[in-house]
């Protein structure tokens, strides 16, 4: 094609003019190629827009056609020129369909990107922040979260928002200041963390950033994306530093301390070099690690350092799941009573309408 064309842009590729000058001479390809001393299947490649103009073509067309090298050049330039505006808008349309999917919105309310209702500065913003070429990366099943083809309900939203999430959770970790890695520090203070079931996120929160810190851990609170499908998410940042992220998808406390516990787990499985997300269900998410084993280890840790195993069996077999029980054995074992009853829920020992008023619900700002 020896001219490209979207919306109001034109880009005459330098072949056009010398078809153009062909027909108005009267010269036939043939007698062209004659004249550059060159072959029919060139010329008419030229004419066509299919070979670009090289500082040689510039020279003998100028001495074939009687013209001077600047007409050429500005043309072959102003082609180039053009051409690459088109190319550009091209991609950007490419890129439509993958905006269309998230919500631009969700990155504004954490002032990662500037709000605008420009459609190409939306593009150019997400770029920006998730430091990728075009947004089509997102879209890649092994950009950052892998998925299973086998997986027939998993959708491009799903892996463009899960990518998304994960992405932005990394560029708030690589802001923060924490200490070299100190898992055995970290292990210290479980007993502690522990303890902050029973307090509010005003007052837990400065102190289990403070010990994340010190053990060379990113921890980051990230509001649910929708689409997203994740829980938290778990990485070693060079050698330094982990990620560790969660999701606040679920406001309910005892969901929340559950998922900080599994994901500490995986922090402490040091699986350098890959990045462990926890899925919300089953919803497609893989790796190349064993994935199953990690997530039931992570499960099991999480239930054993909120709730005691042995004092927990013991509490089962009274079978009396009233309030009153429920509330003595978590003032017996000083946890948060609501962490008692999410498990009791969970194992279906309760009903998921009951007790419901000793869970309490968090709001991270």
């Amino acid at each position: 094609m020896n001219k490209i064309s979207v919306g109001n842009l034109i880009a005459f590729h330098p072949g056009y003019y010398i078809l153009e000058y062909l027909n108005h001479e009267g010269m036939t390809q043939e007698e062209l190629a004659e004249r550059l001393n060159t072959n029919k299947k060139k010329v008419s490649e030229l004419v066509n827009g299919k070979i670009n103009l090289d500082d040689e073509l510039i020279t003998n067309l100028s001495l074939a056609l009687g013209t001077s090298e600047t007409v050429w050049r500005n043309l072959n330039n102003k082609y180039k020129e053009v051409k690459a505006k088109i190319d550009a808008e091209r991609n950007l349309e490419s890129e439509r369909p993958i905006l269309e999917q998230m919500d631009y919105s969700y990155w504004v309310k954490l002032d990662c990107v500037k709000n605008t209702r420009d459609f190409k500065e939306k593009v150019e913003e997400l770029k920006r922040h998730f430091r990728i070429s075009t947004l089509k990366v997102l879209s890649k099943k092994n950009f950052l979260v892998q998925y299973r083809t086998s997986v027939k309900e998993v959708e491009s939203k799903n892996i463009i928002n899960s990518n998304a999430w994960v992405q932005t959770a990394l560029n708030i970790a690589v802001q923060k200041n924490v200490s070299s890695i100190d898992l055995d520090y970290l292990k210290t203070k479980l007993p502690d963390i522990r303890k902050m079931t029973k307090q509010n996120p005003e007052v837990f929160l400065p102190e289990l950033n403070r010990i994340f810190e010190n053990s060379g851990v990113a921890f980051v609170i990230l509001p649910n994306l929708k689409n997203c499908g994740i829980n938290g998410a778990v990485k070693w940042i060079g050698k330094d530093r982990i990620l560790l992220a969660v999701n606040d998808r679920s406001k309910y406390a005892d969901q929340f301390w559950f998922t900080l516990f599994h994901e500490i787990k995986h922090v402490f499985q040091r699986k350098k070099g890959h990045m462990i997300v926890t899925p919300i269900g089953d919803n497609g998410i893989t790796n190349n690690l064993d994935l199953d084993r990690l997530e039931k280890e992570a499960d099991q840790f999480a239930q054993n350092h909120l709730i005691n195993p042995a004092d927990y069996k013991a509490f089962i077999k009274e079978n009396d799941f009233s309030r009153r029980a429920v509330l003595e054995f978590s003032e017996g074992i000083q946890i948060h009573p609501g962490v008692v009853v999410g498990r009791l829920q969970r194992e279906k020992y309760l009903d998921y309408r009951h007790l419901n008023d000793l869970k309490i619900q968090y709001h991270f700002d």
